[in-house]
């Protein structure tokens, strides 16, 4: 990679959720102490809003690791759930045992637990990420908790963060009284030009750049201009160019490099990439007022040419990588931990590796964001993820998947889709 020639100590762009790098412009900043102040306040709870990419893990990731010993922690992330689910992975943050439990005793256990710890001192928050994915039914239980509380004060505090749809949920008539119960509710902006800037040289600056000035004035304008100012774009443009740089063996980044990066990645700059899409919009408005759990698409696992998996593809993230704790899990050393994530939007669906070793190979080339077609193929190490867009009037057909290499080692390897995601790729 390119730290010696940077002379870094570590990556400063990944796409993990890394509190370490966490740059707090004035909005973070705010969105944070709206996050803290729940420690303070326990009549209500706290909604945070924000675009993809826009930094909300990075955000909570921060909150709780600086929490206080004497608070309990549950934190939801995997949000396609039933309510019955809901409680039992709520339990599962708790240290229990749930899954024999009906749901009655599911509630007597969740309200005897948040009592015992209000009883000797403790503070119970819980956070769920992507929660514009809830179903009604789920936030309807998520109100019932808020109100479990002793003769003096509620017992549990909430965070609910999510994409700018959950603000449409929980404005929607029925959510009423679950909305009444909002404290504080802030939406995440991107960055200004002046936050963005400063954001790529805090980042450097943790990874070891000494002060020194590795991107120019003008290729960090132009990293705004592509990026919006969105964190996660930002990351993935910038990490693309100084690769670019590194492949002539230069160690600073200028207009040059910004604009090999951008190639690479197939962008238009953010202005028309939004307008483009909202020219979508109206051209498929059948997509507008689908639910959470509409399926959209699939994705099936193979190796060795026999399917072994299949996931449901719903709008959100969707993590792929070895372990247990991705939506998808493929357990085999050439997956890295984390290896991608695949974000089901109304306008389409794409793939994004998240800085694994052996990389994403579509269309028989290596790619590192991928806007997939119906019939593409994707190429982890020994295994093929096959995509089928299942979206309302999508033309069906096959594309040029390339060939890759997809022969298996007849091992004997788990992949499964797992119940339980993780906190944010790394």
């Amino acid at each position: 990679m390119y730290l010696d020639l940077f002379r870094l100590k570590e990556l400063p762009f990944r796409l993990s959720p890394d509190p370490q790098f966490l740059y707090l412009s004035k909005h973070h900043a705010r969105a944070k102490a709206y996050m803290e102040s729940t420690i303070w306040f326990t009549d209500g709870f706290v909604v945070i809003t924000g675009e993809i990419g826009a930094g909300k893990t990075t955000l909570i990731e921060s909150f709780l690791r600086e929490l206080d010993k004497d608070v309990v922690v549950a934190q939801i992330n995997q949000t396609q759930i039933s309510p019955l689910g809901f409680l039992q992975g709520l339990l599962v943050q708790f240290g229990f045992s749930p899954f024999k439990m009906n749901k009655a005793e599911l509630l007597a256990t969740i309200n005897s637990f948040l009592v015992e710890q209000y009883a000797a001192g403790r503070k119970v928050v819980l956070v769920i990420d992507e929660a514009q994915n809830l179903s009604s039914r789920v936030l309807e239980e998520v109100r019932l908790l808020s109100g479990v509380e002793t003769t003096k004060d509620k017992t549990l505090r909430i965070i609910l963060a999510g994409q700018p749809e959950l603000n449409d949920k929980l404005d929607s008539p029925e959510m009423v009284q679950l909305a009444q119960r909002i404290r504080l509710r802030f939406h995440l902006t991107p960055l200004s030009r002046e936050d963005c800037s400063a954001y790529i040289l805090h980042r450097l600056e943790i990874a070891g750049a000494g002060g020194r000035s590795i991107f120019s004035e003008s290729a960090l304008g132009l990293v705004h201009r592509y990026t919006g100012g969105v964190p996660r774009l930002i990351n993935t443009l910038s990490d693309t160019s100084m690769m670019s740089a590194f492949a002539i063996d230069k160690d600073t980044v200028d207009e040059a490099e910004v604009k090999a990066a951008v190639d690479e990645l197939q962008w238009v700059e953010y202005a028309a990439r939004t307008n483009r899409m909202q020219r979508a919009e109206m051209v498929v408005p059948v997509l507008r007022h689908i639910s959470p759990d509409t399926v959209l698409g699939r994705i099936y696992v193979a190796t060795d040419g026999r399917t072994v998996a299949e996931k449901e593809l719903k709008l959100g993230r969707l993590l792929v990588g070895r372990t247990s704790e991705n939506d998808l899990q493929i357990d085999s050393k050439y997956v890295s931990r984390h290896h991608c994530q695949i974000t089901v939007t109304l306008e389409g669906t794409v793939v994004e590796d998240l800085n694994s070793t052996n990389g994403l190979v579509c269309r028989g080339k290596r790619v590192r964001r991928q806007l997939l077609k119906d019939g593409d193929v994707i190429v982890i190490g020994q295994h093929t993820l096959s995509y089928v867009d299942e979206r309302p009037n999508t033309p069906r057909g096959p594309t040029d998947t390339g060939s890759g290499d997809t022969n298996a080692t007849g091992s004997h390897e788990m992949l499964s889709a797992n119940p339980e995601s993780g906190s944010g790729p790394h």
